[in-house]
């Protein structure tokens, strides 16, 4: 019995030994019991593949096909134009103070920087030296189509990038309509205010 217990700690304590003994790290991969997706066969962007005939791993979508969330059958929303390819002249949003508020947050970011908070066009940027934008209160853009405030912000023009990458649809309206709500709180006119409040107003 002694020499049982004996040989049973010398077993123990060798156990015990080779477990905390760290040595030299192993350079075989670890033993995965379920890998799951660990190990992902794929094809980095740009990468050739001899499976089609083309070489091309890159693939473009089956013809016909269109990806979820991608069926943009709405022109108007989607283009700000008609189906002729003529702009629209109302935004297609319904004008809310909620569509205003997110359109006053998306403009302050994204527009503010060169077109300031006002829209006059004396943004910060303009101020470091770069070519400043024309002013949101002149009578031409006064008088402009809402879809080419809208195209503008999609594609650009001039200095001015495309922001359609940057800004989703539905908030390139927003700022559409906050444009609008800008360049009427600089050409207001007396017959603008409610009759109820023109006597408040000095």
């Amino acid at each position: 019995m002694k020499r049982f217990i004996e040989l049973f700690i010398v077993l123990t304590l060798t156990i015990v030994l080779a477990g905390c003994y760290r040595g030299r790290p192993s350079e075989n991969p670890p033993v995965h019991l379920n890998p799951n997706m660990d190990d992902q066969p794929r094809y980095n962007a740009q990468a050739s593949s001899q499976f089609f005939e083309d070489s091309s791993a890159m693939r473009r979508p089956v013809e016909g096909t269109v990806a979820r969330g991608e069926l943009r059958e709405d022109i108007i929303y989607y283009n700000g134009k008609n189906p002729d390819g003529s702009l629209v002249k109302k935004n297609p949003r319904p004008l809310t103070l909620e569509l205003l508020n997110r359109g006053r947050q998306r403009f302050n970011i994204y527009c503010s920087p060169c077109h300031d908070l006002t829209g006059s066009g004396q943004g910060i940027v303009v101020k470091k030296g770069f070519l400043p934008p024309p002013t949101f209160h002149q009578q031409r853009l006064r008088e402009v189509e809402d879809g080419h405030i809208f195209d503008v912000i999609s594609n650009g023009l001039r200095n001015m990038p495309t922001y359609r990458h940057q800004i989703p649809v539905a908030d390139r309206w927003a700022i559409v309509a906050y444009v609008r709500a800008l360049q009427r709180s600089q050409n207001a006119q007396a017959t603008d205010v409610p009759d109820d409040m023109r006597d408040k107003v000095k």
